[in-house]
Protein backbone atom coordinates (compact mmCIF):
# COMPACT_ATOMS: atom_id res chain seq x y z
CA UNK A 1 0.00 0.00 0.00
CA UNK A 2 2.81 2.43 0.72
CA UNK A 3 4.27 1.43 -2.15
CA UNK A 4 1.50 2.24 -4.08
CA UNK A 5 0.99 5.21 -2.87
CA UNK A 6 4.52 6.64 -2.71
CA UNK A 7 4.12 5.55 -6.60
CA UNK A 8 0.82 7.45 -7.19
CA UNK A 9 -0.65 4.56 -8.21
CA UNK A 10 -4.10 4.55 -6.91
CA UNK A 11 -5.70 1.88 -4.91
CA UNK A 12 -8.99 0.10 -4.81
CA UNK A 13 -10.22 -2.37 -1.56
CA UNK A 14 -12.54 -5.25 -2.10
CA UNK A 15 -14.12 -6.99 0.35
CA UNK A 16 -11.93 -5.63 2.99
CA UNK A 17 -10.80 -2.27 3.75
CA UNK A 18 -7.19 -1.22 5.07
CA UNK A 19 -6.06 -0.09 7.81
CA UNK A 20 -3.46 2.76 6.61
CA UNK A 21 -2.86 4.33 3.31
CA UNK A 22 -4.54 6.66 0.53
CA UNK A 23 -7.31 4.30 -1.31
CA UNK A 24 -9.20 5.42 -3.91
CA UNK A 25 -12.25 3.35 -3.44
CA UNK A 26 -13.68 0.80 -1.62
CA UNK A 27 -15.66 -1.94 -2.78
CA UNK A 28 -17.11 -4.22 -0.40
CA UNK A 29 -20.41 -5.82 1.64
CA UNK A 30 -22.57 -3.24 3.56
CA UNK A 31 -21.44 -5.18 6.75
CA UNK A 32 -23.16 -2.97 9.29
CA UNK A 33 -26.33 -3.72 6.79
CA UNK A 34 -25.80 -7.80 7.53
CA UNK A 35 -25.09 -7.51 10.89
CA UNK A 36 -28.41 -5.36 11.19
CA UNK A 37 -30.46 -8.10 9.02
CA UNK A 38 -29.12 -10.73 11.07
CA UNK A 39 -30.33 -9.21 13.99
CA UNK A 40 -33.79 -8.38 12.54
CA UNK A 41 -33.98 -12.21 11.74
CA UNK A 42 -33.35 -13.68 14.64
CA UNK A 43 -35.50 -11.06 16.60
CA UNK A 44 -38.64 -11.93 14.49
CA UNK A 45 -37.69 -15.38 15.15
CA UNK A 46 -37.65 -15.14 18.54
CA UNK A 47 -41.00 -13.53 18.55
CA UNK A 48 -39.22 -10.85 20.54
CA UNK A 49 -37.71 -12.10 23.50
CA UNK A 50 -35.02 -14.54 24.10
CA UNK A 51 -31.23 -14.94 25.12
CA UNK A 52 -28.90 -13.88 22.08
CA UNK A 53 -25.13 -14.83 21.73
CA UNK A 54 -22.57 -13.50 19.42
CA UNK A 55 -19.30 -14.81 18.15
CA UNK A 56 -17.31 -12.36 16.81
CA UNK A 57 -14.31 -12.35 14.35
CA UNK A 58 -10.75 -11.35 14.05
CA UNK A 59 -10.87 -8.45 16.40
CA UNK A 60 -9.65 -5.18 15.17
CA UNK A 61 -10.79 -6.88 11.28
CA UNK A 62 -13.32 -4.25 9.43
CA UNK A 63 -15.74 -6.92 8.87
CA UNK A 64 -15.89 -7.97 12.38
CA UNK A 65 -16.55 -4.24 13.71
CA UNK A 66 -19.30 -3.17 11.08
CA UNK A 67 -21.11 -6.71 11.77
CA UNK A 68 -20.84 -6.53 14.74
CA UNK A 69 -21.82 -2.87 15.09
CA UNK A 70 -25.01 -3.68 12.97
CA UNK A 71 -25.88 -6.52 15.13
CA UNK A 72 -25.91 -4.46 18.23
CA UNK A 73 -27.55 -1.73 16.82
CA UNK A 74 -30.27 -4.09 15.42
CA UNK A 75 -30.95 -5.91 18.53
CA UNK A 76 -30.36 -2.57 20.88
CA UNK A 77 -34.16 -1.62 20.49
CA UNK A 78 -35.44 -5.37 21.22
CA UNK A 79 -35.94 -4.74 25.12
CA UNK A 80 -36.77 -8.55 25.86
CA UNK A 81 -33.48 -9.61 23.60
CA UNK A 82 -30.96 -10.00 26.25
CA UNK A 83 -26.84 -10.64 24.51
CA UNK A 84 -25.61 -12.88 27.03
CA UNK A 85 -22.20 -13.46 25.25
CA UNK A 86 -20.20 -11.40 22.66
CA UNK A 87 -17.32 -13.28 22.18
CA UNK A 88 -14.13 -13.69 19.31
CA UNK A 89 -13.37 -17.34 17.46
CA UNK A 90 -11.44 -15.44 14.97
CA UNK A 91 -13.79 -16.22 11.83
CA UNK A 92 -12.36 -20.11 12.43
CA UNK A 93 -14.60 -23.12 12.50
CA UNK A 94 -12.80 -24.85 15.29
CA UNK A 95 -12.80 -21.88 17.70
CA UNK A 96 -16.61 -21.69 16.83
CA UNK A 97 -16.93 -25.01 18.20
CA UNK A 98 -14.42 -24.31 20.88
CA UNK A 99 -15.95 -20.70 22.19
CA UNK A 100 -19.91 -22.47 21.54
CA UNK A 101 -19.06 -25.18 24.07
CA UNK A 102 -17.83 -23.16 26.78
CA UNK A 103 -21.12 -20.52 25.96
CA UNK A 104 -23.17 -23.45 26.68
CA UNK A 105 -21.61 -24.71 29.85
CA UNK A 106 -21.35 -21.20 31.17
CA UNK A 107 -25.15 -19.63 30.12
CA UNK A 108 -28.50 -22.11 30.11
CA UNK A 109 -31.12 -21.36 27.91
CA UNK A 110 -29.38 -19.70 24.99
CA UNK A 111 -32.08 -19.20 22.23
CA UNK A 112 -29.84 -17.93 18.93
CA UNK A 113 -26.03 -17.58 18.18
CA UNK A 114 -25.11 -15.05 15.30
CA UNK A 115 -21.65 -16.22 13.97
CA UNK A 116 -20.04 -13.21 12.13
CA UNK A 117 -19.12 -15.09 9.69
CA UNK A 118 -20.24 -19.43 8.26
CA UNK A 119 -16.95 -21.10 9.68
CA UNK A 120 -17.34 -19.78 12.93
CA UNK A 121 -21.56 -20.56 13.06
CA UNK A 122 -20.67 -24.59 11.01
CA UNK A 123 -18.66 -25.27 14.30
CA UNK A 124 -21.42 -23.69 16.78
CA UNK A 125 -23.71 -26.05 15.11
CA UNK A 126 -21.34 -29.06 16.10
CA UNK A 127 -21.62 -27.78 19.42
CA UNK A 128 -25.49 -26.94 19.68
CA UNK A 129 -25.88 -30.42 17.70
CA UNK A 130 -23.47 -32.46 20.83
CA UNK A 131 -26.05 -30.83 23.37
CA UNK A 132 -29.11 -31.84 21.82
CA UNK A 133 -30.01 -27.83 21.20
CA UNK A 134 -31.22 -28.04 17.40
CA UNK A 135 -33.70 -25.58 17.70
CA UNK A 136 -31.73 -22.43 19.25
CA UNK A 137 -31.97 -20.19 15.71
CA UNK A 138 -28.18 -20.19 14.14
CA UNK A 139 -27.31 -17.69 12.07
CA UNK A 140 -24.40 -17.41 9.89
CA UNK A 141 -22.89 -14.61 7.62
CA UNK A 142 -20.89 -14.82 4.38
CA UNK A 143 -23.37 -17.58 1.73
CA UNK A 144 -20.08 -19.52 1.60
CA UNK A 145 -21.28 -23.09 -0.11
CA UNK A 146 -20.94 -24.76 3.05
CA UNK A 147 -23.17 -22.30 5.42
CA UNK A 148 -26.46 -22.54 2.19
CA UNK A 149 -25.98 -26.16 2.47
CA UNK A 150 -26.53 -26.38 6.57
CA UNK A 151 -29.30 -23.57 5.89
CA UNK A 152 -30.66 -26.24 2.63
CA UNK A 153 -30.14 -29.06 5.43
CA UNK A 154 -31.79 -27.52 8.55
CA UNK A 155 -28.60 -27.24 10.47
CA UNK A 156 -28.71 -23.31 10.14
CA UNK A 157 -31.69 -21.04 10.32
CA UNK A 158 -29.69 -18.17 7.96
CA UNK A 159 -26.66 -17.12 6.63
CA UNK A 160 -26.54 -13.52 5.63
CA UNK A 161 -25.05 -13.61 1.71
CA UNK A 162 -22.60 -11.81 -0.23
CA UNK A 163 -22.14 -11.70 -3.58
CA UNK A 164 -18.80 -11.85 -4.39
CA UNK A 165 -18.71 -11.97 -8.26
CA UNK A 166 -20.33 -8.52 -7.81
CA UNK A 167 -17.78 -7.04 -5.50
CA UNK A 168 -15.14 -8.55 -8.48
CA UNK A 169 -17.17 -7.42 -11.60
CA UNK A 170 -17.56 -3.85 -9.61
CA UNK A 171 -13.59 -4.11 -8.79
CA UNK A 172 -12.89 -4.20 -12.64
CA UNK A 173 -15.19 -1.70 -13.38
CA UNK A 174 -13.86 0.68 -11.16
CA UNK A 175 -10.49 0.52 -12.25
CA UNK A 176 -11.64 0.73 -15.51
CA UNK A 177 -12.70 4.23 -14.74
CA UNK A 178 -9.62 4.97 -13.00
CA UNK A 179 -7.69 4.20 -16.62
CA UNK A 180 -9.87 6.43 -18.49
CA UNK A 181 -9.69 8.99 -16.03
CA UNK A 182 -12.95 9.19 -14.90
CA UNK A 183 -14.06 10.15 -10.86
CA UNK A 184 -14.85 6.68 -9.13
CA UNK A 185 -17.27 6.98 -6.07
CA UNK A 186 -14.88 6.42 -2.54
CA UNK A 187 -16.96 3.91 -1.29
CA UNK A 188 -19.41 1.12 -2.84
CA UNK A 189 -21.67 -0.86 -0.86
CA UNK A 190 -23.07 -4.12 -2.32
CA UNK A 191 -26.51 -5.26 -1.26
CA UNK A 192 -26.78 -8.49 0.87
CA UNK A 193 -28.90 -11.05 0.90
CA UNK A 194 -30.66 -13.05 3.55
CA UNK A 195 -30.57 -17.00 2.72
CA UNK A 196 -33.10 -19.15 4.39
CA UNK A 197 -34.77 -22.29 3.79
CA UNK A 198 -37.70 -20.96 2.78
Amino acid sequence: MRTANASDVPVITLDRSANSGTIVSHIASDNVAGGELAAEFIIERLGGEGQVVQLEGVPGASATRDRGEGFMAGIEGATDIELVATQPANFNRSEGLDVMENLLQAHDGIDAVFAQNDEMALGAQRALQAGGLDEVVLVGFDGTDDGIQAVKDGKMAATIAQQPARIGELGVTTADRLLKGESVESNVPVPLQLITEE
